[in-house]
């Protein structure tokens, strides 16, 4: 066979294969179109008018305003007491001199030992790769941490700290014995 009768009789079938997909077809698919697109609308129920505001009257007339200048200046007194006993409780610590180990974190620095010179308990502070004696008395950490007591385990500090209010505050810390991991 000839390329030519080759593609004639490629078109013949091409041809007889489409006039199957009539008009007739595509008329039925597009009135099921139609009908599917009608019913698929969504159904938007109006929104609902707001509620009247009703503005309540202030009941409490006889209490003292919340914006006035007294209750201003008791706040403020409230305030500066509390700053008073708060600078009482921070001043000693900021009147003294720093000591060297208060540059570092607590959980930069490990408890590897302790001894006893001259009848005190002296705890060995390595920080940095560096060996350091701490005594009772002496300063760790940031937060004005003095060492209250050593123990073979570890050394126990209090710290001023404040709190979430701006309070400042004495709280209890450890350095604890680290043990070496093989």
């Amino acid at each position: 066979m000839s390329q030519r009768v080759w593609w004639g009789v490629s078109f013949l079938a091409m041809s007889v294969l489409t006039a199957g997909c009539g008009s007739s077809s595509e008329d039925d698919i597009r009135q099921w179109m139609v009908s599917e697109r009608n019913q698929a609308r969504p159904k938007v129920a109006p929104i609902p008018e707001p509620k009247q505001f009703v503005p309540a009257p202030y009941a409490n007339l006889a209490a003292m305003e919340p914006f006035s200048n007294q209750k201003l200046t008791q706040a403020l007194k409230r305030d500066s007491a509390q700053t008073v006993s708060n600078a009482a409780l921070v001043a000693p610590e900021l009147a003294r001199r720093k000591e060297p180990l208060e540059a570092f974190p607590l959980d930069t620095m490990s408890l590897v030992g302790s001894i006893v010179k001259a009848g005190q308990p002296i705890a060995l502070v390595k920080v940095d790769s560096l060996l350091y004696q701490v005594k009772v008395g002496n300063y760790l950490g940031p937060n004005y941490g003095r060492v209250m007591k050593i123990d073979e385990t570890e050394v126990t500090l209090r710290e001023i700290v404040q709190d979430a209010v701006g309070e400042w505050i004495e709280r209890a810390a450890t350095l604890s014995l680290q043990e070496r991991s093989k």
